[in-house]
């Protein structure tokens, strides 16, 4: 198989519905890392392995002041064991990486709280006259 030429396409994750489903929950998502001028340096490394660890979707945002290009920021990240790239989108690259006990996306539809859940249809029409 020929890997793709663009940096892009080479990091992220397979399409999949995994990587459907995590895009649609990562939209809503505010970025919970931010690479600045440091740029990808260990302390910020380690602030997304813990995040990971804690969210499994984390968002990071690439700011424009940054040494490191966004494409080189996902691929370094990407070479991290377990960590996949989801999407790329302007500087914001959104991340996951399977909970080791209590996966919330694998294995079944993910936990959705109360409050975002639809209500429930009365099962009566309302009529138009």
């Amino acid at each position: 198989m020929i890997s793709p030429a663009s940096p892009k396409k080479r990091s992220l994750m397979p399409s999949s519905k995994l990587r459907r489903a995590l895009r649609a929950h990562g939209h809503a998502l505010s970025a919970l890392v931010h690479v600045g001028k440091g740029g990808l340096s260990p302390a910020v490394i380690k602030q997304v392995e813990q995040t990971l660890h804690d969210h499994e979707l984390v968002k990071i945002k690439v700011d424009t002041d940054s040494p490191d290009d966004r494409l080189g920021v996902a691929e370094l990240l990407a070479a991290r064991p377990g960590v996949n790239i989801v999407q790329i989108v302007g500087h914001a690259i959104l991340i996951y990486k399977r909970h080791p006990r209590e996966p919330r996306f694998e294995g079944g539809a993910p936990e959705v709280p109360a409050a975002e859940r639809p209500a429930k249809p009365s099962g009566k029409r309302a009529t138009r006259r």
